[in-house]
């Protein structure tokens, strides 16, 4: 694309621009990969719910992928970014009967083969407006490898690791007390349950004892739940509890149902919680329901599947459980049982998909066994194999998670996702395989005939298949050994929530362990959470949560993609605030002004123009300084802090100082080769900027000049070792242009009034050097070198050199001597703070070398002002 030579805008207009790109960029192709010989860089989505829209959750998430992608892709690697969304079994279904209802369709009239047409068709409807969002962002993805995990061979791969590790002895089928969530009618794994404090009650209740026929001899029992009297089988007191010891081999009644049952004896209970007493309802309670075995205990279920009280309870059938806790309370109250009620802080879990208030419940279910799975999955992070970003703030999270992981609830009862591979037969043994003939091949000597077999109704949990994603969607499961999975494998990073360190990136791990006997990524960075301005976590219910395409049609990719990125440091929280957008739309603005004052001074330049060498020596040894430090910081997965460094570089060292100090005087041309060099370092600012803002750099970078290649693949040059002592040079001419302007403004000096220069330094060559560009920049008539101190002079200290300048009115030496005073009491106070931190034995044996240095260094630089200061004071007239 040629650059163009209309008129620019006054201010960047993204809309049309960002189309414009994107679509170039497909045609182009830049974001297929096939293996080459190159070196991959693979990075693999997070699915996000085929249900769901990009929440700003999902924005930073995907900016951050970007951003490595792009980086990777302009560092000469193969960049394969693998999208694809997750069939979310437990939304999905919901959002698909509630579309049924709205139909007049109930899901217990269909067959499961109606139904799933029903869940394919919503999903072909509504699946496709995430991957919009997505390309709105300007995610460079690979759209030619979109995986869905009901995809007919990511279907096969769920189904053939299920069987290898039912064949393994890692999976099992047994009745456990589970998570049960009402709402959606299936059982959750531990981490699908979200707990909360809330405020609740706990009632004191009488449970009068059988032998007495007065009612005035009773046990007092607290309990959160009395919904759930009606299941309880026992009552059971510390055996050393004095109070209760008189009760052995007595019976309680229980309270709405009169069903005598044991007190029982065991050392579960803690004796100083409540009143000592605690009623055991084994169907009810994890706690009561290892009891209830201990002690051979019988169990009363009292719950139907959809939390409504069944007919095993006798009273209140049919009712909502908490209707019943109501009407229980009430009926307690009226037969004189119920002593108090008290106010009570609790806990408790709510399942993470419908929000329901999640029942423990005794269930037949199929769970994997990870202990052994979890051994290697530790390993690999604890040797080093995997690198956690940051490492400080989740490794210890992760370890402890492995090292108390509990089996896992895989089945759940629904349709939509894949459906679990057992068969059973009349008398209920069990089969499994990846087929009906597989299955009942694999038992010899079945009875059953292959046409008998029931298949087993419920379908794998979600996150069984999505911890084979990143061997999947390269086919490593179903077709080994392929050129994609050894190409590709493993990938190169993983960038996800902190939220599923558990659910998917732990598990992950492990079966990239057990499937490829390989880590599955390098490296994994966790992004914090996406919170409102007053720390709420964003959510639909609070609708804190903004639109996307709004604020992206508002504000330009760019501008959403800077305001996720600046203020999002690794592992940190943000605190989402549309002024951070606001400030990327200024940035735009900038770089598009910066654009138009480059094309201007191109209009008017000439080879035979003076030209002053430092200014674009100056910024080419700071653009390299600035290039090795965000590479550093990229590496390091920094990304906040190198967006911060390109931010500060583009618009305070180029837009603010190196751009005014080429300007030539009003009607001159610029130096051909100044010029050349700006156009250069302008090309190189966008380069580095352009995995944080695509849109813009490109656009830019073909407007500075006809260009036939693109931004978006151009190779970064690596930068040169930056000559310190020119930087140096450069700080010291803008801290003095600074302290001049600074000090004319005090001295009620307007900022284009002429003043008489003379600059105190024990460097000549950098009179000559920097001389006319200060005076230049200063609005002075000239600069002259001075030895000594002059006197009824305005004076302004920089480092270890001096300026001298005069109104042309005798200088106020109060407000003179004023400032210094000011100016050396910040420079004393600043050094204290600087020695403190040294003299912290703590912080010198922790502090890396190079953060050492830098602090020496700042208290020699401050040591050396404060002689300055002092000098320039005791030469001031009294």
């Amino acid at each position: 694309m040629e650059a163009k030579d209309t008129e620019l805008s006054k201010n960047y207009i993204p809309g049309g621009t960002e189309e414009k790109w994107y679509r170039h960029w497909m045609q182009k192709g830049y974001f297929r990969s096939v293996p080459d010989s190159r070196p991959a860089y693979t990075i693999v989505i997070p699915p996000p719910n085929v249900t769901g829209v990009l929440h700003m959750g999902h924005t930073l998430n995907e900016t951050v992928q970007d951003i490595l992608a792009r980086t990777a892709r302009m560092n000469g690697f193969n960049v394969c970014w693998v999208p694809g969304s997750d069939h979310a079994s437990i939304a999905t279904e919901s959002k698909v009967v509630q579309m049924l209802r709205e139909k007049g369709i109930e899901k217990s009239s269909l067959t499961r083969e109606a139904f799933l047409e029903y869940a394919f068709e919503w999903k072909e409807k509504y699946g496709g407006i995430i991957y919009d969002q997505i390309r709105k962002l300007g995610c460079s993805v690979d759209w030619e490898r979109v995986n869905f995990t009901m995809d007919d061979h990511y279907y096969k791969a769920v189904i053939q690791v299920f069987t290898d590790l039912y064949r393994k002895g890692l999976i099992y089928r047994g009745a456990r007390m589970i998570n049960w969530d009402p709402a959606a009618q299936t059982a959750l794994s531990d981490e699908e349950v979200e707990y909360s404090e809330v405020r609740g009650k706990l009632y004191y209740i009488k449970y009068l004892l059988a032998d007495s026929a007065d009612g005035e001899n009773f046990v007092t029992i607290a309990t959160q739940r009395p919904e759930t009297i009606m299941g309880d089988t026992a009552v059971c007191v510390n055996p050393s509890d004095e109070r209760y010891a008189h009760l052995r081999g007595r019976q309680v009644i229980v309270p709405l149902v009169n069903r005598k049952v044991d007190i029982i004896f065991d050392e579960y209970v803690d004796r100083e919680f409540g009143t000592g007493a605690l009623k055991v309802t084994p169907a009810h309670d994890i706690n009561d329901y290892n009891l209830g075995l201990k002690h051979q205990l019988a169990v009363i279920d009292t719950l139907n599947p959809d939390g409504t009280i069944s007919e095993a309870a006798q009273v209140f059938v049919g009712l909502d459980r908490f209707e019943a806790r109501r009407k229980a309370i009430a009926q307690l109250k009226q037969e004189g049982l119920l002593l108090r009620e008290e106010e009570y802080t609790t806990r408790i879990g709510k399942s993470q998909r419908s929000g329901a208030v999640v029942e423990p419940r005794i269930s037949t279910q199929w769970f994997v066994k990870m202990k052994e799975l979890a051994g290697p999955a530790l390993d690999a992070v604890l040797q080093g194999h995997i690198r956690i970003h940051p490492t400080d703030k989740f490794l210890a999270t992760y370890r402890y998670w492995l090292e108390n992981v509990k089996d896992w609830c895989i089945s759940r009862q629904l349709w939509w996702g894949q459906q679990i591979p057992a068969w059973y037969d009349r008398q209920g043994n069990v089969y499994v395989g990846q087929t009906r003939e597989e299955a009942i091949a694999s038992a010899p000597g079945a009875a059953a005939t292959v046409s008998e077999l029931v298949q087993d109704e419920d379908v794998l949990d979600t996150w069984f298949s999505s911890w084979l994603w990143p061997m999947e969607v390269f086919h490593g499961i179903t077709q080994p050994g392929n050129k994609d999975i050894n190409y590709y494998y493993p990938t190169s990073v993983l960038v996800t929530g902190q939220d599923i360190i558990f659910f998917w990136v732990a598990r992950m791990i492990m079966a990239g362990m057990e499937y490829m006997n390989e880590r599955p990524f390098r490296d994994v960075y966790f992004t914090g959470m996406v919170r409102d301005k007053q720390g709420r976590k964003m959510s639909k219910t609070l609708g804190n949560s903004p639109d996307l395409l709004a604020l992206i049609e508002q504000y330009g990719a760019d501008a959403v993609r800077f305001g996720s990125m600046i203020s999002a440091p690794a592992g940190n929280d943000l605190l989402f605030d549309e002024a951070a957008l606001e400030q990327g739309r200024h940035f735009n603005n900038k770089l598009w002004n910066a654009l138009k004052l480059v094309k201007k001074l191109g209009e008017n330049r000439s080879a035979g123009a003076a030209a002053s060498r430092f200014a674009p020596d100056w910024f080419a040894h700071r653009l390299n300084k600035a290039k090795k430090e965000t590479a550093t910081l990229m590496e390091q997965f920094r990304l906040s802090e190198a967006l911060k460094n390109i931010y500060s570089l583009i618009w305070d060292d180029f837009c603010s100082w190196y751009l005014e100090w080429i300007k030539p005087p009003m009607g001159e041309p610029v130096s051909e080769t100044v010029y050349a060099a700006t156009v250069d370092f302008f090309e190189e600012l966008l380069a580095l900027l352009h995995p944080f803002m695509p849109f813009i750099t490109e656009e830019i970078y073909h407007l500075l000049a006809g260009r036939s290649d693109d931004l978006c693949i151009r190779q970064s040059i690596a930068a040169a070792a930056p000559d310190g002592e020119l930087l140096r040079q450069g700080a010291l001419l803008q801290q003095a242009i600074s302290a001049i302007r600074d000090a004319k403004n005090k001295n009620r000096m307007k900022p284009k009034d002429a003043i008489s220069l003379y600059w105190q330094t024990s460097s000549p060559a950098l009179l000559k050097a920097m001389g006319p560009l200060l005076t230049r920049q200063v609005y002075a008539t000239g600069v002259e070198p001075v030895a000594g101190n002059m006197k009824d002079m305005i004076v302004v200290a920089v480092e270890n050199d001096k300026f001298y300048f005069s109104s042309g009115t005798e200088p106020d030496a109060g407000i003179v001597k004023e400032d210094l005073l000011k100016d050396l009491a910040h420079q004393k106070q600043f050094l204290e703070s600087v020695l403190r931190k040294l003299a912290n034995d703590r912080f010198v044996r922790n502090a890396k070398p190079e953060v050492i240095a830098l602090e020496r260094k700042k208290q020699a630089d401050t040591e050396a002002r404060i002689r300055t200061l002092e000098e320039s004071i005791s030469g001031l007239r009294n």
